[in-house]
């Protein structure tokens, strides 16, 4: 399937760097990431990705680039803000890392 540019131009897309970790309690993959994106509060993100990190506290400091005009959905009882843009397909997964540090906020075109 393709998509116009014009309906590519309408996901917000921005490089975010994770604060904090936290283990949804009751949840097997899920985390909740309190993430920087350039705004003035973080934003907390729910992600299912918990069973690729055998210690999840590795993600603190990790830029990744974040889809941040998704709608709002409340996960166990959690509201989530974005989505993590990560890769992969069965056992193989990758997050996506930027070559060098950017400011929380950088937009990904």
């Amino acid at each position: 399937m393709t998509i116009s540019y014009d309906d590519f131009a309408k996901l917000e897309i921005k490089m975010g760097t994770i604060e904090s970790v936290e283990i949804v309690e009751g949840a097997d993959r899920l985390l909740k990431l309190t993430v920087a994106i350039g705004e003035e509060v973080p934003r907390q993100i729910v992600s299912g990705i918990r069973e690729f990190f055998a210690d999840p506290q590795v993600l603190v400091g990790k830029q990744c680039p974040f889809l941040v005009n998704l709608e709002t959905r409340t996960i166990r009882g959690i509201e989530s803000q974005g989505m993590i843009l990560a890769g992969g397909e069965g056992e193989t997964f990758t997050l996506l890392h930027p070559m060098t540090t950017v400011p929380p906020g950088t937009v990904i075109h």
